[in-house]
């Protein structure tokens, strides 16, 4: 199969999403799917039969959970978020989803009666900011010093609980239930007066459920005990956990050079292509590959880009790489085809499935016309 492309195994998703569904089914939860970090809609029809809709972090990513995810499912549901609305984009917002969050007191204000005005079934709420977190960097601190995201204490305004529905936070990356308490503890304090009236918590993303020795069981104990406490209706919203270790990027080598060391050029991008290698950053697993040096021949992998940054990092082999030898970034579904781009005008790498039957299967492949549509 000609490369680049990411490859997401179908067997491999339906795992996670059972485990998700374990979740829905044993705590009371509703799982929906964040599209920010898993969008491959190819994969729609069998996430739909496991999640109770999706997430959308603005009118296109709504577009797309109600064309592709949703469809005619009355039971399914799309909740759109963004830290700040247009006028022009919320009409048609409002039309297509069924929650509606806002970021500040401010927006809520300005559209609460528009939104409703459109669809009167809408269900309103407004992220609050906890004002705590242990996300492991500081660019994806949701809750760190300044933050545009979400509402502290300090704004948050009692007038507005009466055009309330519910409360959402997020303040995970990638983390485990431990950290989830620890955010629980503070949003109770300093928010579980204004729980009384809503129907609904959003305990929102971050959660790395799937993730090899996540306390699951205690995720579901937390959940419940909120449920009787409150009296409320609990909403997580997994994206990374979604599409968390069921696929590959693959690429090619076009070159080897040597300066100081043996460097091979790559037929895909960590500036374009792996974009939370650089911005996380971390390194991404090559397969049959180590750290340099363990194993006996090591290479400094590259992008294909005039990026002088664009390395994916020192890997070692047990044999020497030549050119055409293919080269398997794994775990590259989540958060990379979402967050790519034509830097450069490199290709987009092919989007392919591999059925649970054994067969591969090109869902969509790219060329000219997608870097020319995003110029003028």
């Amino acid at each position: 199969m000609k490369t680049p492309y990411y490859l997401c195994e179908e067997e491999l998703l339906e795992k996670n999403l059972k485990i998700l569904d374990r979740v829905r089914k044993e705590s009371g939860a509703k799982v929906i799917l964040a599209l920010k970090g898993f969008a491959m809609y190819a994969t729609f029809p069998l996430a739909s039969s496991y999640l109770d809709g999706c997430t959308a972090s603005g009118l296109h990513e709504a577009l797309l959970a109600s064309q592709e995810f949703v469809k005619n499912d009355d039971a399914k549901e799309v909740h759109t978020y963004s830290p700040a609305f247009n006028d022009e984009d919320m009409m048609q917002i409002a039309e297509i989803s069924d929650h509606i969050v806002f970021n500040s007191p401010a927006q809520l204000k300005r559209y609460f009666n528009i939104v409703k005005d459109i669809n009167p079934d809408l269900h309103i709420s407004l992220r609050i900011n906890p004002e705590v977190s242990s996300a492991p960097k500081e660019i994806y601190n949701p809750c760190g010093i300044y933050s545009r995201l979400g509402t502290t204490l300090k704004n948050f305004d009692e007038k507005l609980l009466s055009s309330l529905d519910g409360l959402n936070f997020h303040a995970l990356c990638e983390q485990n239930v431990d950290a989830l308490e620890m955010v629980l503890a503070s949003f109770e304090k300093n928010f579980a007066q204004y729980f009384r009236d809503l129907k609904y918590i959003n305990f929102g993303g971050g959660h790395h459920i799937t993730k090899k020795g996540y306390d699951v069981d205690k995720l579901i104990k937390i959940i419940k005990e909120f449920r009787k406490k409150y009296d409320v209706e609990v909403y997580l919203e997994p994206g990374e956990a979604v599409g968390w270790e069921v696929g590959y990027l693959a690429s090619s080598v076009l070159d080897i050079v040597d300066n100081g060391m043996k460097i091979a050029i790559l037929d895909t991008s960590a500036e374009a292509h792996m974009p939370d290698t650089l911005a996380m950053p971390y390194r991404a697993e090559v397969r049959d590959a180590k750290e340099a040096g363990v194993y006996k021949y090591t290479y400094r992998l590259t992008g294909n880009t005039c990026l002088a940054g664009d390395v994916m990092g020192d890997y070692s082999f047990k044999k020497p790489l030549k050119i055409g030898d293919t080269i398997i970034f794994e775990d590259q579904i989540h958060y990379t085809f979402v967050k790519n781009t034509t830097f450069n005008g490199i290709k987009l790498p092919s989007l392919v499935i591999l059925r649970k039957n054994g067969d591969k299967e090109i869902i969509k492949e790219f060329g000219y016309e997608e870097y020319k549509n995003r110029l003028s």
